[in-house]
């Protein structure tokens, strides 16, 4: 009977043959597009033996993971083995909808479970996905469904990038399990190759952080030379042998190990025995057989880390280009086979010329054999493992608070919205969860989180609040709560936000993520809020406060870009409402838009793909503005999610209409005002999305030129009535370009008010005289931009 090691070699060798022929294949057929393959030939044969391992016999279905971006070749031969994954996209790996290369959620049609690319962030995700599965757990709505592991495999020169260390940090905090780092420790990076010692600065770093480490250094048949006769003098030399010498001496083979062996080590009667014993090639083999590389190696360590749920590193050792004419060259990043070296790989590998393309081509066992070997493989057992989850329902209205008259800012209307939804036992109470970077109370959470509580596996009671001293917050801390607290670090809360927000698809379980950050914060962790845009997680992100109006705080507080930020982002649906009633509205609208899952038409009212929903960004502030006295109908609701709505309809002689943003509403209203004497039908337009009104516009004219001549969008229809002749004045606390685009949709002239400078301390009027947004420089701007005698009450500007 065939064992299962041979049935995982060979496994393993048409992996390898596969990703390498892919590769080849792309660079060949995109030559003359002069697109770059490089990068993934070498990378990715250092992981064939691990991830043969893993998949085939160490994962289960209930098991995640993030693979190393440039393994992306193995990671599509093995998914193209088990059945996922169709000859055809592989043979357009890097093409026009092809195999992705990078592992994609949203763009491959194999089995991915987190996108990666940008390096290092599938390694936080699976640590932060394995704290939101112990939240779905503790809450008790796994249904039965066994807790997985969320495994990462890392390339070595990954573990540069800080957040990964932020993440181990935050991981310590809240009791991280079920988490499994693969450390492909092929000692060579992007340009250089690893600095001496790393492995074990990598050891104590996880130790400290309680992770056990495991360290897969030498294989099988250096262990067995090892226990030879000299074998020990062996072991010391390689354990000695410096990184870039190693992999010199592999490129090299088996002839140069030879001479370097017997130089350094010397006639020392048994070592030398054991080497002259070897062929170059045996002595070569030898050599390069790294834990890495070695399958009885690793299936014991894997089993050994599956008999309990601590999080483990293994450190493996591999050489980088494992098994091709490129292994070890330091310049082997970018190298390619050239086709006489793939043809020679091609001969040595006894797979046919004609059949590179068949699954089991580089096989010698029975291809039926191989597929019932696949077939009964755990992880492949139960087919596709992306997971759904009913949606939650969403009340028509949310509990905003009557606010009419009186001094709110937005900020503090969303932490009373939220306070209103705690109240009740409902499912939409129920499913939110929120989370902060250690802002939780400056970002008005604080009545939400005494509500709801905090999240620990294991309750923690309120010291405070057991001592009788008098707090507002009560801090009590329990598998029940809602709220998780996280440190001060940005990309954190992002990557946690992209954990949760995919909890329906990874965990079966669908969450209302909430997380809240200071806006100028945002840029901090931009590169983890678009990796989990992406992935297409789902969640609400709260910022606030923002802009210059936090005069107080000074630049370092105050955003100018992140406007910009809402309206690039793919996947995010960014928002500045003015008022609470707005809030409430664009709230209850987030809510239903982050589950929704791409049925249904496109909305021809506004041209946006609404039907297959995203995540949304509100941009909020901490600056009370006098709340109006009205009732939100059906039709303004829909205008204010929509984008923009009239404060104050234009005349059918208006020369000028203001449209503002967000907090400068005061300022927008009272330079209406203002102009009403002297220019005639001012309009005030109220915008609450720029992102959404341009994207409504793009879109429609997207679907003139498809056909669809009458194609609208909603700011198309409001600036409707406008003349030609009238002019428009724009006004945000942020860059003046999120909303200078305006005249262009129907040709009118445009003064664009903004922010383009770092603040400083100071009132929040000195400050808008400072930048130009008081209502002073807009009535200069409205001059500017309109025909007319001068308006009067003008003063100079600053």
């Amino acid at each position: 009977m065939t064992s299962k090691f041979a049935y995982l070699s060979q496994i393993e060798r048409c992996v390898s043959w596969l990703a390498a022929w892919t590769i080849h294949h792309a660079n060949h057929v995109r030559e003359g597009d002069e697109i770059k393959v490089g990068g993934h030939q070498a990378s990715s044969a250092s992981l064939g033996t691990i991830m043969t391992a893993l998949y085939y016999a160490a994962l289960r279905p209930q098991d995640r993971v993030a693979v190393k971006p440039h393994a992306a070749p193995i990671f599509h031969a093995i998914q193209y083995l088990s059945g996922n994954q169709t000859r055809e996209k592989l043979e357009n790996f890097r093409g026009y909808k092809g195999a992705q290369s990078y592992p994609s959620r949203t763009k491959d049609v194999d089995d991915v479970d987190f996108s990666t690319g940008s390096v290092g962030l599938g390694v936080a995700q699976t640590l932060f996905s394995s704290l939101v599965q112990d939240y779905v757990s503790a809450h008790g709505w796994m249904k039965g469904r066994p807790e997985g592991r969320m495994v990462s495999l890392i390339g070595d020169a990954e573990m540069d990038e800080g957040n990964i260390y932020e993440a181990l940090i935050e991981g310590w905090k809240h009791g991280l399990r079920n988490c499994w780092w693969i450390v492909d420790y092929n000692r060579q990076s992007l340009d250089a190759v690893i600095r001496e010692g790393l492995w074990q600065r990598f050891e104590q770093i996880f130790k400290n952080f309680g992770w056990e480490v495991v360290i897969l250094r030498h294989g099988s048949l250096q262990q067995a030379a090892f226990a030879e006769a000299g074998g020990e003098k062996l072991r010391d030399w390689i354990e000695r042998c410096s990184n870039q010498l190693y992999s010199a001496l592999t490129f090299q083979g088996g002839a140069a190990w030879r001479k370097r062996l017997l130089d350094e080590i010397g006639d020392q009667g048994p070592v030398t025995e054991l080497i002259e014993r070897r062929s170059d090639d045996e002595l070569q083999a030898l050599m390069v057989n790294l834990g890495g590389h070695d399958l009885p190696s690793l299936l014991e360590a894997f089993e050994a880390a599956s008999q309990h749920d601590r999080p483990v590193c293994f450190i493996c050792y591999t050489i980088k280009g494992n098994g091709l004419p490129l292994a070890g060259h330091k310049d082997n990043h970018a190298g390619q086979m050239t086709p006489t070296q793939m043809e020679g790989f091609r001969q040595r590998m006894g797979v046919r010329p004609g059949e590179e393309w068949d699954k089991w081509a580089a096989a010698t066992l029975p291809p039926a054999e191989l597929e019932a070997f696949i077939a009964q493989a755990p992880f492949f057992s139960e087919g596709r493992r992306r997971l759904t989850a009913p949606g939650i329902p969403v009340p028509e209205a949310l509990p905003a608070p009557a606010q009419g008259g009186k001094q709110v800012s937005t900020q503090m209307g969303f932490g009373q919205i939220l306070n209103e939804i705690a109240r009740g036992e409902t499912p939409l109470a129920e499913r939110i969860v929120t989370t902060s970077p250690d802002v939780t109370v400056s970002t008005n959470l604080g009545a939400w989180v005494n509500r709801r509580g905090l999240f620990a596996r294991e309750s923690m009671a309120d010291t405070f609040k057991a001592e009788r001293i008098p707090s507002t917050y009560t801090w009590e801390f329990g598998p029940k709560g809602q709220h998780l607290e996280l440190g001060i670090a940005e990309s954190n809360l992002m990557i946690m936000l992209g954990a949760l927000g995919l909890s329906h698809s990874v965990n079966g379980v669908r969450l209302l993520p909430i997380g809240t950050v200071y806006d100028p914060f945002i840029y901090r962790a931009a590169d983890q809020l678009n990796y989990a845009c992406y992935q297409d997680a789902r969640f609400l992100l709260v910022a606030t406060p923002s802009g210059v109006t936090l005069a107080s705080e000074g630049g370092a507080h105050q955003s100018i870009g992140t406007p910009l930020i809402g309206m690039a982002q793919d996947g995010l649906c960014a928002f500045e409402p003015a008022f609470v009633d707005e809030l409430a509205v664009i709230m209850r609208f987030a809510f239903d838009y982050m589950q929704r899952n791409g049925e249904g038409d496109p909305d021809e009212t506004t041209w946006l793909r609404d039907q297959t929903g995203g995540s949304v960004y509100l941009r909020l502030s901490t600056r009370p503005l006098e709340q109006p006295h009205r009732d939100i109908g059906a039709e303004l609701a829909r205008d204010i999610v929509n984008g923009a709505y009239w404060l104050r309809p234009p005349g059918p002689n208006a020369s000028v209409i203001i449209a503002y943003q967000g907090v400068v509403a005061p300022e927008a209203i009272a330079a209406t005002g203002l102009l009403a004497e002297d220019r005639r039908d001012v309009g005030l337009l109220a915008i609450t999305s720029a992102d959404r009104l341009n994207a409504g516009w793009q879109a429609a004219e997207r679907a003139r030129q498809r056909g669809t001549v009458d194609a609208t969008s909603h700011i198309e229809r409001l600036l409707a009535p406008l003349s030609r002749d009238c002019g428009i004045v724009t006004v945000i606390d942020g860059h003046p370009v999120t909303l200078a685009w305006i005249g262009g949709v129907n040709g009118h002239r445009v003064k664009a008010l903004g922010v383009e400078h770092f603040g400083q301390t100071g009132t929040i009027s000195e400050l808008y005289r400072h930048h130009g947004l008081d209502a002073n420089a807009i009535a200069h701007a409205a001059q500017a931009v309109s025909a007319g005698r001068c308006i009067r009450y003008l003063k100079s500007l600053p």
